[in-house]
Order: structure tokens, then C-alpha cells, then sequence
């Protein structure tokens, strides 16, 4: 090693002490540095550090002097890193030593006591914790806008006949209002989620210090308070050795992605030429370099991909947590760069959603011309044959079935058999049961609390309006 390359190798490692004289390999640089993503932390950083010290200065630890010197050098390096005129050194490993570092250059000896009572275990857990709870915050307006716009959907078409489906297959008819508040509720049980999982996390690990607390006498209670967390954690070995908090924001991040990524594929299958139930516009679709009639519904597609990219953080962080012995292990390094990503993907595919929903165009005829094949009301047929005819249900099944066999080798629907081919296979019924064998009876006649007519589906509007929370 030249002595150029040992001098840097020494000075890399000045933060941590003199316990170490030689200079680490290129390699080793390169594995130990986190400066390429944790570099997003550096409000959340500062924030810790302007607490940290405030409190430092209230026991007595820093004088008035060093405590102002240290707050208009954190601020300075804010400014410089918000427009662009900080300089990352791969060697200083990530945004504390960073920011520690030049803020030596600035304010000279006072730098060094801004450290007292805490270390960089303490304050990366409180860093992340600030983050995610930010990311927490953005992403619950996000999920609000999806909510009102699946709900302006909903209302807008809570007549619109449409085929329900299981095992994709038409099963009973059902509106396409009643369908997007199939989703409204999985996004509000999502959202209720996200809520709850930040009350959770909300604790401050700050003045935990590596793992065992500290000998000063600091009041984690007034940093906890600065920082806007509802107390401070009560275990120090827990505070630095945890990461439920992320990975508790990754399982919320990717139940709901995969929700999104369920509407996705129904709206792949719904814009095909096969359904053609909706058309999404130029805004979230792509054409094709060879077919010029292509319209490829690819933000849906996306969003549907991107849910494997968030679950797969969530796998990430599980397997590097689970096997580390307390406290405090590198590995847990590993915890951000993926959650960084994923709380990109999530915002993403939720803003990327919302607008799809609010662009789609629904085909009202296709819709409801799909409802004429299928068999689509044989269910009403039995339920009619129990309420009217007093039949046992599994007898009225089998005689629906042996209908739907008559209708099916006619080439016709159910309400397509004449009065004495019902008659053929149950000798009481009589015409009043065509009444209820179109889609418009069916849809009509489903009044339960939560069912699909449209009636009900104007009550569930208006409660899920007064259930969408700010």
C-alpha cells in the first residue's frame, strides 16, 4: 500500500478510535460502506443530533457555546447537502460519520462532543424509526386519494350489471360499484394497518447507546418529546438489536401491494379485446413496436410485478434477522437499501393505481351482454325453489342443475326454457319463476347488508365516505 493510500486508510478510521492502526482493503470499503443509500437519512440525522444536543446542553454536558457552535454547523450542512454542494467520501462509511466529519471541518474540537451518550447503533435505529415513520405519513395520504377515487368509481356505476366471478368463472351477477368497493375495503383494512403499525414503532431508541444505556445522565424522555415519539423505548438492548418496526412497515407495504397487485390483474383481464369491460387511456398504456392496434394496459402490469419486488424486502429483512444473537450485528445494515426500494414501489404503484382508476372508461353494454351466457342465475333459480316452493335446498340445487344440463343442450340461457321445459324437471313450478331469472332481478333482489343491489350499494357509498379519515 502506498503511504497516500495508508494515510487515507488511517484517517477513514479516526471515528472509531485508536484502537485500529493499519488501513482497511479496498474491499473491505467497499462491503463496509452504506454512504450510497443511507445518504437518504440525512434529515432525519440532523434532526436526532439537534435533539441529542439540546438535551446534552440542558445536563450540563455541552456549554452554551459548543451547543450553538454544533446546531449552526448541523444547519449549514443541511443547506449544503439540500443543494447538492456536499461531497460523499465512501470512506467515511455512511451519513452519521458524514455528517460527524464535516462537521469537524466546520466547528473545529466542539464536533466531538456532539457523540457523548449515545453511539451509532442508537442512532441509525433512531434514524430509520424517523424515516419509516415519515414514509408512514406520505404514504397514508396516498392511500386516501386511492380510497376516495375507488369510492367516486363505485358510486358512479353502482347500477352498472356486471358477472361476479369465482374460479373465474361467471358465478352470480353482481355491480361494478359493488366491485370496487370490494377493493375500498381491503384498502381501508390496509390503511387501518399502516395506522396502527406507526403508533407501534413510535418509541425513540435515541440515548440507548451501543447496547446498554450510558453513564450520563440524559433525559431520553425530552429527546423522545423533540423528535415527536409518544415516549422512549424501555430496553436498550432491544432498541439497537430490533428491526420489527421495518419489517412490520414491509408486511403492511406488501399485504397491500398485493391487493394492488390484484386489482392489476383484473384490470389486465378486463382491458383485453377477450372482456373489453374497461378502456384505460393514452396516460397508462403502451402500443407495440410491430402492431400499431396494440393498447397494452403496462402500468397495470407493473404495478402487479412491483408487489413481488416489495414482498420480496420483506423476505429479504426476515432472513437476515432471523439468526442474530443481541445486539447489534452489521448484517442489520442490510435492513434499509431494500426498504427504501419498496417504499418506493409501494408509493409508486399506489399513486400509479389511483390513476388508473380514475381514468378507466366502463363499458356499461359489454358488461352487461356478459351477464346473458354463464348460467348466470342459477343461484337465483334455487333460491326461488326454496323460498317459494318450500323445496329443501340441496333438492332445489339438483333440480337447478338438471335445468342448467336442459338449457345448456338447447344452446339457450336459463329464462331462454319455455314454462313446460321447467316443468320437465319439477312439475310445480309455475311462470312466476322468470321473474327473477334476468340479471336485473338478481342484482336487484341481493338487499342484505353488504349485498349488491343497487340500493345497498348507495348505503355502502355513503358509509365508506364517512369511514375515509384524514
Amino acid at each position: 500500500m502506498s503511504r497516500q493510500k495508508n494515510d487515507t486508510a488511517k484517517s477513514s478510521n479516526s471515528l472509531w478510535g485508536g484502537r485500529f492502526e493499519g488501513g482497511t482493503s479496498d474491499i473491505m470499503e467497499k462491503i463496509n460502506a452504506s454512504i450510497g443509500f443511507d445518504k437518504l437519512l440525512y434529515s432525519q440525522d440532523i434532526a436526532g443530533s439537534l435533539a441529542h444536543s439540546e438535551m446534552l446542553e440542558k445536563i450540563g454536558v455541552l456549554s452554551r457555546e459548543d451547543a450553538a457552535q454544533i446546531r449552526i454547523g448541523l444547519m449549514q450542512i443541511k443547506q449544503e447537502i439540500e443543494e447538492g454542494d456536499f461531497t460523499y467520501d465512501p470512506k467515511l462509511e455512511d451519513i452519521h460519520m458524514h455528517i460527524e466529519s464535516r462537521l469537524t471541518e466546520i466547528i473545529g474540537e466542539a464536533a466531538g462532543r456532539l457523540h457523548t451518550a449515545r453511539s451509532r447503533n442508537d442512532q441509525v435505529a433512531l434514524d430509520f424509526k424517523l424515516w419509516i415513520r415519515e414514509a408512514y405519513d406520505d404514504l397514508d395520504d396516498a392511500l386516501k386519494a386511492f380510497q376516495e377515487a375507488l369510492v367516486d368509481k363505485a358510486e358512479a356505476h353502482h347500477d352498472v350489471i356486471m358477472p361476479g366471478f369465482t374460479h373465474l368463472q361467471s358465478a352470480q351477477p353482481v355491480t361494478f360499484g359493488h366491485h370496487m368497493l370490494a377493493y375500498f375495503e381491503m384498502f381501508t383494512r390496509d390503511r387501518s394497518r399502516l395506522q396502527d403499525a406507526r403508533i407501534r414503532m413510535n418509541e425513540s431508541p435515541l440515548g440507548a447507546a451501543a447496547l446498554a444505556g450510558t453513564s450520563f445522565p440524559i433525559d431520553r424522555f425530552m429527546t423522545a418529546k423533540a423528535l415527536g415519539f409518544d415516549r422512549p423505548t424501555a430496553n436498550s438492548l432491544d432498541s439497537v438489536a430490533s428491526r420489527d418496526f421495518a419489517l412490520e412497515f414491509l408486511s403492511v407495504a406488501s399485504i397491500c401491494a398485493s391487493h394492488v397487485s390484484r386489482l392489476a390483474e383484473e384490470i389486465v383481464i378486463w382491458s383485453s379485446a377477450q372482456f373489453n369491460y374497461i378502456g384505460l387511456s393514452d396516460k397508462f398504456t403502451t402500443g407495440s413496436s410491430i402492431m400499431p392496434q396494440k393498447r397494452n394496459p403496462d402500468a397495470a402490469e407493473l404495478c402487479r410485478a412491483k408487489a413481488g419486488r416489495i414482498i420480496g424486502a420483506l423476505s429479504s429483512l426476515l432472513i437476515v434477522m432471523k439468526g442474530l444473537p443481541l445486539a447489534y450485528s452489521k448484517d442489520m445494515q442490510e435492513d434499509k437499501e431494500a426498504t427504501f426500494d419498496a417504499a418506493d414501489s409501494f408509493s409508486l404503484i399506489i399513486a400509479a393505481m389511483t390513476g388508473m382508476i380514475k381514468d378507466m372508461t366502463v363499458h356499461k353494454e359489454e358488461m352487461r351482454a356478459s351477464c346473458d351466457a354463464g348460467f348466470i342465475t342459477a343461484t337465483d333459480l334455487a333460491d326461488w325453489l326454496v323460498r317459494v316452493l318450500k323445496m329443501p335446498f340441496r333438492q332445489a340445487h339438483h333440480v337447478t342443475g338438471t335445468l342448467v344440463a336442459l338449457a345448456e343442450a338447447q344452446g339457450c340461457d336459463l329464462d331462454g326454457l319455455t314454462l313446460a321445459q321447467m316443468q320437465s324437471a319439477e312439475s310445480s313450478i309455475t311462470q312466476a319463476v322468470f321473474d327473477v331469472l334476468s340479471p336485473e332481478s338478481s342484482v336487484a333482489s341481493r338487499i342484505s347488508y353488504g349485498g349488491t343491489a343497487p340500493s345497498e350499494v348507495l348505503k355502502q357509498v355513503k358509509s365508506a365516505r364517512d369511514r375515509i379519515i384524514d
